[in-house]
């Protein structure tokens, strides 16, 4: 049975989408079957991503209100033998979906994946709440910034009064040179924050950006310290 890790964070522009999308890739990569669920409804980017938005037809919701099909809606990614992805709705749907829908689907995807990962809403919500539902792990993204720092704390505090304890943190968008000069939180200050232990941090580069507007995961490109870094993070959550 496939696992569900919910990629989560306290605010926007952590890089959450980011870092579920190069997950997937890097997971997809080492042989292991992938499903991308993006459930950030309204406001999706995943599509975009992956390249892959000027070809979903079916979303997730039309998956839940019974429109089509769970493989209607699925589609291989370019460029990958084992990764798929699930799109949002391209807008808030008045169709309704609940914590047990989620179940539902993510039962049904386990059978045919080793993993499905969720990339939530940022922040704290209905459809947090229903992303929430069938995950195994919880991996928070957010960034040495205060207030991001203080809604992902929020966050791991709510994910454990609704039962999840089995969560991590990942630091992105991180300057060595700001922490070290202490204009910014330090590693430190940071894993002291969490109980949750920290699996890896990302730093600040702007291929990372570059890849996000070409569609492409920045995993993509073997034999660069990223690939290495997204490994390593990758293999720490999954162990």
């Amino acid at each position: 049975m496939g696992k569900v890790i919910l990629v989560s964070s306290g605010k926007g522009g952590t890089g959450k989408t980011m870092f579920s999308v190069n997950l997937g890739a890097i997971l997809a990569q080492q042989g292991n079957r992938v499903m991308l669920l993006d459930m950030d409804m309204g406001l999706r980017n995943m599509d975009i991503y992956l390249g892959m938005e000027n070809k979903v037809i079916y979303n997730i919701m039309d998956v839940i209100s019974g429109v089509c099909r769970i493989k209607k809606a699925m589609m291989r990614v370019d460029g990958f033998q084992d990764l798929y992805f699930m799109a949002a709705s391209p807008r808030r749907d008045d169709r309704d979906m609940t914590p047990l829908h989620m179940e539902v689907l993510c039962n049904k995807l386990r059978k045919y994946f080793d993993y499905i990962i969720i990339d939530c809403p940022a922040g704290i919500g209905d459809l947090f709440d229903v992303s929430m539902a069938a995950a195994d792990k919880t991996v928070i993204v957010t960034e040495p910034e205060v207030a991001s720092l203080r809604d992902a704390d929020t966050t791991e505090r709510y994910l454990r009064e609704k039962g999840m304890d089995n969560m991590c943190v990942v630091v992105n968008k991180v300057k060595v040179e700001l922490m070290q000069a202490g204009l910014v939180p330090g590693m430190s200050e940071i894993m002291n924050m969490f109980k949750s232990p920290v699996a890896g941090l990302i730093q600040y580069d702007e291929n990372i950006h570059i890849s996000t507007n070409k569609g492409i995961p920045i995993v993509c490109k073997s034999g660069t310290y990223i690939e290495r870094n997204f490994l390593d993070i990758a293999n720490r959550i999954v162990q």
